[in-house]
């Protein structure tokens, strides 16, 4: 689930109930529900004490020396001021009763649905990259630690089947390597026959061997994306991000001219340095050159940016052209995702890159932005941990 960022709720969403409704939380529905029934018991205890009382004040009859049956008018009043005071004295010992169950509801509520609380933060907190993660909610066997056990035992599941899926795109991208170099040795041997080859046959093998590269391409790029969604970070070291993106620049000079690019790369004086894998960060940054490149207009421009923000090390990488539509940009960092495939007249790409972009920056604890430009064009944020003063001694930049 990036991960951070897909079990998480939406920021819009938390603030509403189901269908737009709005939200009601169940502490203050208990709350609720317990006083509303406290008030209405008392309510008929109330009625049920002022009944009895009328009866006892009804007027009483007592017997005069002659026999004949004579109200007490005085009896009377003595028993209906007691009836009056327990009535009132009871409607009052009800509104304190009632105040102290709002509060006391409100306290067990609290206490019941605690255990509710920590399984949705939890919950919240496992993504895609901490599926081994699981509740283990302690306490007696109820219906809360059954619920709990249900949502681990989803977690193992799905975690089976994210490892499931990573181990057969890189065990399927490692085994069509051998019958690819197979085909391309048979179109090498069949050109370099001694008789003559027609023009067409030369013509046929020359888009072999160009479908042949993109093929690898593409299974070099699932290979990427599965170390890193895997977390697989070989070759780890402190690295100077200006030297990676001056690297990949001078690296792409012939193309960048080929274009007829202007490249601006600032940097912070004091360097921006990060750990990490270093194949995988500079096949990070090369990505985001190339697409930089790539999805450009001849004569546009280039603007690579890196510094240090509080504990975050920060790689912005800013394009011009066309205006891009904000809706379509969010989703590039997902596998095979392009805004149009005639946006630069290429379709050279794999489709791969931003996606693994995106990943190698989550298996550093890291997080990639796209953002279309208000004036046209595309800017890429990549933001990773700083790596600590410590970890920079000795280290060229």
């Amino acid at each position: 689930m990036s991960a951070q960022e897909a079990t998480m709720t939406a920021p819009g969403a938390r603030g509403r109930g189901h269908r737009g409704r709005p939200r009601r939380s169940v502490r203050a529905r208990l709350t609720f529900w317990y006083s509303a029934l406290f008030l209405l018991s008392g309510a008929v205890l109330l009625a049920i004490t002022g009944g009895v009382g009328a009866s006892v004040t009804s007027p009483a009859h007592t017997s005069s020396a002659a026999g004949s049956p004579q109200p007490s008018s005085e009896a009377s009043n003595i028993h209906a001021a007691v009836s009056h005071s327990l009535v009132v004295g009871s409607a009052v010992a009800l509104g304190v009763m009632t105040v102290a169950s709002l509060v006391l509801g409100w306290v067990v509520a609290g206490r019941v649905l605690r255990p509710l609380r920590e399984m949705t933060a939890a919950t919240q907190r496992i993504s895609e990259d901490n599926l081994h993660e699981r509740l283990a909610m302690p306490g007696p066997a109820d219906e809360l630690t059954d619920l709990a056990d249900t949502i681990d035992g989803l977690l193992e599941r799905l975690e089976g089947a994210f490892a499931a899926q990573r181990r057969f795109v890189a065990n399927a991208s490692h085994e069509l390597r051998t019958p690819l170099t197979t085909m391309r040795a048979c179109v090498d041997v069949a050109v370099a026959k001694p008789e003559p080859v027609p023009a067409s046959t030369v013509a046929l093998a020359g888009r072999l061997r160009t479908e042949l590269d993109r093929v690898d391409r593409l299974l070099d790029g699932f290979l990427v994306l599965a170390r890193a969604q895997h977390g697989d970070l070989p070759g780890q070291a402190t690295l100077s991000l200006e030297y990676v993106v001056s690297a990949a620049l001078a690296a792409r000079a012939e193309a960048i001219a080929a274009r007829h690019l202007v490249v601006h790369h600032t940097s912070d004086p004091d360097g921006t340095w990060v750990r990490g894998s270093q194949a995988l960060l500079a096949r990070m940054v090369d990505n985001l050159i190339d697409n930089a490149i790539t999805h450009n207009t001849d004569g546009g421009w280039i603007i690579a940016t890196t510094g240090a923000d509080g504990r975050l090390a920060r790689l912005v990488v800013e394009t011009g052209g066309d205006i891009l539509d904000p809706g379509l940009v969010g989703q590039l960092a997902q596998p095979f995702r392009r805004l149009r495939a005639d946006r630069t007249g290429s379709d050279d790409g794999a489709g791969l890159g931003l996606s693994i972009v995106a990943a190698i920056a989550s298996a550093h604890r890291g997080a990639l932005d796209l953002r279309a430009r208000p004036g046209g064009g595309l800017r890429v944020t990549i933001t990773l941990p700083l790596a600590a003063a410590a970890e920079r001694v000795g280290v060229p930049a």
